[in-house]
């Protein structure tokens, strides 16, 4: 089975309130063939740092990923949940989100095709994109 690339994030947010008001723009990336969601999983640490993890079917307060469309299950391992609770500081949350870039994937393939493969990959933090474009010349 052909897959494109496939990548991770783990998005954090204060509290431990989880607020979906971001769900319907993921929805649109699934909707668009953009993306394919492939696993999501919610982790929290309260205040005394006790981590609870949950899929977004099992609690109500994240009722607007309910209609995101993919496999969501399976792939996100222990392992995976451990790295972020540890990251986490209490008294706060975060969204575990693989999923399959749709939009690379021929590109991926014709990459593999001509031998080729990605060396080197990383997303570049808002703040240093800010600053580096703050920092250039203007062209007035």
């Amino acid at each position: 089975m052909e897959i494109g690339p496939v990548e991770y994030l783990i998005l954090g947010f204060r509290g431990t309130q989880i607020h979906d008001e971001f769900a319907p723009a993921i929805e649109r990336l699934v909707e668009n063939n953009l993306i394919h969601i492939i696993d999501l999983v919610f982790v929290k640490k309260d205040a005394e740092g006790s981590v609870t993890t949950f899929e977004f079917d099992e609690l109500d307060e994240v009722k607007g990923f309910a209609g995101l469309q993919g496999e969501a299950g399976g792939l996100i391992s222990e392992e995976d949940i451990s790295y972020t609770a540890a990251g986490l500081d209490p008294d706060s949350c975060a969204v575990i989100v693989l999923w399959e870039d749709l939009w690379a994937a021929e590109f991926a393939q014709a990459l593999r095709t001509a031998g080729g493969s990605v060396l080197e990959g990383a997303r570049v933090p808002r703040e240093l994109v800010d600053a580096a474009l703050a920092a250039l010349p203007s062209e007035d």
